[in-house]
């Protein structure tokens, strides 16, 4: 039976939608192949998580020193979204170890992760993507610049951030200046992006029986302005799966899916989330580390296309653990 590591937690907004990931994995590993362990991340704390025990992880080993014995693990499920998994800052530790885990890697997560830069490489690769500039200073920002090479309205945002933290609409060049101070609150650097009016969907994808498969697309409709936190958290969205569009944008937005998660060396289970604008999926962001709680997208994808979450987890396992 291999020990799985199911990480989670973290210090960044996410913390508490990490923590209702961790759980639902914990819950639907197949119990005749995994043995699963909630380890705990905070403040650079690591502790593992046994019969609402604390128990100290010594990260140079990956080992948890209990009573009589020592545990030790074969594999590490990543439900840690945001900092310090999703942009890649903690895979090395395994890398080094030689223990598997369901996550890109450290360098495909850091690119993944920072907007922009992956903005411009899917854009490379041949992906529609919107319209961007990255600045980090807010002394040199040149509202009529921003307007003639965006346009408005635009969308302002954290560079590098999850779940919509710290993201503006601007609709007038006298809202982006605070818009921008907004999004330095989760990070330095901010994306200033085209704001593309349309479909927002969204679509998962892995390795289902050994082939890179897109999951059923969800529609995400927003009681807000936009798709922003308390939208998809705070009941604020409707999400429908399936999706309500054409099954000839369906199946283009599954082939787009399915060629990112190639050409860009995406691992595990991914969710890309786009905006359908006069019948063009344009990209708006790829997750590496997607919620798994029961209100997330990937879930209810996963029972429209008639996998159950163990399924689901099997396949991610089997597929990463090579």
């Amino acid at each position: 039976m291999k020990k799985i590591a199911i990480l989670t937690g973290g210090d960044s907004a996410e913390y508490e939608i990490s923590l209702e990931s961790a759980n639902v994995v914990l819950d639907n590993l197949n119990p005749e192949k995994y043995k699963g362990t909630i380890i705990h991340l905070k403040n650079n704390e690591w502790n593992a998580i046994i019969d609402e025990n604390y128990y100290f992880v010594d990260i140079n080993n990956f080992t948890v020193k209990l009573s009589n014995s020592t545990l030790s693990f074969d594999y590490v499920f990543m439900a840690l979204h945001g900092p310090p998994a999703e942009n890649g800052n903690i895979q090395n530790i395994f890398d080094n170890l030689n223990i598997p885990y369901n996550s890109c890697n450290a360098d495909v997560s850091a690119i993944t992760f920072n907007k922009f830069l992956c903005n411009h490489k899917l854009k490379n690769l041949g992906f529609k993507c919107p319209n961007s500039i990255c600045i980090d200073n807010i002394d040199k920002i040149n509202n009529s610049v921003i307007v003639k090479e965006i346009g408005l309205p635009c969308i302002i945002k954290p560079n590098q951030s999850g779940s919509s933290f710290g993201v503006s609409k601007v609709k007038c060049k006298s809202e982006i200046k605070k818009a921008i101070k907004l999004a330095q609150k989760h990070d330095n650097k901010v994306l200033i992006e085209q704001f593309i009016d349309g479909i927002e969907i969204s679509c998962g994808v892995g390795i289902l029986h050994n082939k890179i498969t897109a999951f059923p697309i969800t529609e995400i409709i927003s009681q807000n302005d936009f798709f922003d936190f308390e939208a998809k958290y705070k009941g604020l969205s409707k999400e429908i799966t399936p999706a309500r569009i054409s099954r000839k944008i369906t199946n283009e937005v599954q082939k787009i899916t399915q060629d990112v998660y190639s050409k860009m060396n995406l691992k595990g289970i991914c969710r890309i989330d786009y905006i359908i604008m006069d019948d063009i999926p344009y990209i708006i962001e790829i997750n590496t580390i997607p919620g798994l709680s029961n209100e997330s997208i990937i879930p209810k994808q996963a029972k429209e296309l008639g996998v159950t979450l163990m399924q689901l987890f099997d396949h991610c396992i089997e597929s990463t653990i090579k």
